[in-house]
């Protein structure tokens, strides 16, 4: 094990305790301006605590004040507004948003509850697509209400892709994917051509849009058609995948919009605020995805890398336990997918979990800065969801925060 491997122990997972133990955190993330917190595999109560801690701490800390969260981006408008105050309490429960990559109704009541009582409150916005590729109709209900304003003429093409698509769409990308397979190549072709033609024509009618109702709502509006436009496009590729074809690296598509919308946000901010970003582990790796060798997907992580160079960091948060929830593609009603609790192998030798293990601190809650390690050979893998990614951890990431226990917690909706 190399010398320049060298974990600190942390208090715990405890969301309301002290934050010293993260001082540790200050210079990982040095200046940057987006630091991005991931989870091995979602669905697990310990990695939910420990991002909400070292949120606090990037906010009360080191002043960052805007939260992009793995949640689609025109549901994190109205979430955002909840979580800043607006509406009563009651009205979280009837907002749209899948709750599977972490952002439960308990962390945003939390967050509801933080801009109350600090003095470092935080916004919230989203990055993804919509209901995680599982729907186009939070993207195009907003479009079309602001399309019967400044264009009248464009609404049909919402109206055409709305239809096609409440045939197969729900709460997944697990169940859309499949769904879309399904439909005459007739229908499939008729949405991406309504989707396109609505694209173009607010694309070129931008001075009529901008004219009609400010530049904000046209971007806004923009990137709502981008979204639904990026969505359709992963019915296709994931609806291939499941089935065993597809392209190679197709899912990068998704990844891509991700990346993009989140420079979208960094463009509309001022040039001094600082973005925590919140995604799965293999969404903010720097480096590409590769399974058995074969390249896979180049990840939302690696594009913000390559444009923000040091402005920047990654921390990966992983485990040391049995077993973990997995999402496993079934027929179950509204989701497309069920969640079991699935044994791991233990820690390989060369992974990080493995070198936490030999090190004693298997059982201990610990931050590793990975910078000293970069560009060298280990550790060689991580977790990911219940099997282990082979990839250069350093190089993909910053830092590393590992817990003994994951434990589930499944919450599918608000």
């Amino acid at each position: 094990m190399s010398d320049l491997f060298q974990p600190a122990v942390l208090g715990g997972l405890d969301p309301a305790a002290p934050l010293d133990d993260l001082e540790p955190l200050r210079d990982i993330v040095g200046d940057a301006r987006v630091v991005a917190l991931g989870e091995g595999c979602h669905f697990v109560r310990e990695f939910t605590d420990a991002r909400f801690r070292l949120l606090r701490f990037l906010a009360e800390r080191c002043g960052f004040t805007v939260l992009a969260f793995e949640f689609g981006f025109a549901e994190g408008r109205p979430l955002g507004r909840w979580i800043r105050g607006a509406g009563g309490d009651d009205e979280l429960s009837g907002m749209r948003g899948t709750t599977f990559a972490g952002m439960t109704g308990e962390l945003a009541t939390r967050l509801r509850g933080h801009n109350r009582t600090s003095e470092h409150p935080l916004d919230l916005v989203g990055i993804d697509v919509p209901e995680a590729g599982g729907t186009l109709r939070p993207a195009l209900e907003p479009v079309a209400e602001y399309l019967r304003e400044v264009d009248p003429d464009a609404v049909p093409f919402v109206e055409i892709a709305l239809r096609i698509s409440d045939e197969f769409t729900g709460a997944s990308q697990a169940l859309a994917a499949p769904g879309w397979g399904r439909l005459d190549r007739a229908d499939q072709d008729a949405l991406t051509a309504a989707l396109a033609r609505l694209r173009l024509r607010a694309r070129a009618l931008e001075p009529r849009y901008v004219a009609a109702a400010g530049q904000d709502r046209y971007d806004v509006a923009l990137r709502d058609i981008e979204a639904a436009c990026h969505t359709d496009y992963m019915f296709g590729a994931m609806s291939a995948l499941f089935a065993g074809g597809g392209l190679p690296q197709d899912t990068s598509v998704r990844e891509r919009f991700m990346s993009t919308t989140l420079r979208w946000h960094l463009d509309r901010a001022d040039p001094d605020t600082r973005f925590v970003l919140a995604a799965h582990n293999n969404h903010i790796q720097k480096t590409p995805i590769y399974f058995d060798g074969e390249l896979w997907a180049y990840p939302m992580g690696h594009y913000l890398a390559r444009e923000l160079g040091a402005d920047y960091r990654s921390l990966a948060l992983t485990h040391t336990a049995a077993s973990v929830p997995e999402m496993v593609p079934d027929d179950t009603p509204g989701t497309g997918f069920s969640i079991a609790e699935t044994p791991v192998p233990p820690p390989q030798p060369d992974s990080m979990e493995g070198a936490l293990t030999r090190a004693g601190l298997g059982e201990d809650v610990t931050l590793t800065d990975l910078r000293p390690l970069a560009g060298g050979p280990f550790p060689a893998r991580i977790r990911t969801q219940s099997s282990d990614l082979e990839m250069p951890v350093a190089d993909a990431f910053d830092a590393v925060l590992c817990t003994p226990t994951a434990t589930p917690e499944v919450t599918l909706s608000f």
